[in-house]
């Protein structure tokens, strides 16, 4: 009976922590662009929430979190191009922050930037792709620049909520 009551209660803090990720990605597609010479270019605020998620509940959870997050996302400001490439994005960023958290030698901060500069790789890979054009890869120069330092800024508030938040206080009996 217990292990059924912790269960349930991980499945509504997944979906809490999915709500909440998909009302970041809201308030981000309501910011003016970062630099309206550079389009393309976001802090990925909902990554704070993947990231606290991976760390307190681990990789399948930040996994849910963020897979329920970019289709409901994509359903409500987007199409199936802003999906593909979400998708793309979110793999790689997820794959790459799994392993460098398992491997346990990088911070929160760390893992994040990584996934932050990763994510803007996998997109960049499926414009290659769907676009034919290879040179839109010198655009990741530009991204991995704005990668880092978004992926500083969302490891950071990560790292406050991972640190200030246990898990275990959600989930006391």
């Amino acid at each position: 009976m217990k292990n059924s009551h912790t269960r349930t209660k991980k499945v509504a803090f997944v979906g809490v922590c999915a709500s909440l990720a998909l009302l970041l990605s809201y308030v981000e597609f309501l910011l003016p662009p970062i630099f309206a010479a550079v389009p393309g270019i976001k802090i990925g605020l909902p990554n704070v929430v993947i990231l606290y998620v991976l760390y307190s509940l681990g990789a399948k959870h930040a996994i849910a979190v963020s897979f329920i997050r970019i289709f409901i996302s994509a359903m409500l400001f987007g199409n199936a191009m802003t999906l593909a490439y979400s998708v793309a994005g979110a793999v790689l960023s997820l794959l790459v922050m799994i392993i460098l958290k398992k491997i346990d030698k990088f911070s929160a901060v760390g893992v994040s930037v990584a996934g932050g500069v990763s994510h803007n790789l996998g997109q960049i890979l499926v414009a290659v792709l769907l676009l034919d054009t290879p040179q839109i890869g010198y655009y990741m120069i530009v991204l991995a620049v704005t990668g880092t330092v978004s992926g500083i800024l969302v490891g950071l508030c990560g790292a406050i909520l991972i640190n200030r938040l246990p898990i275990n206080k959600f989930f006391r009996t």
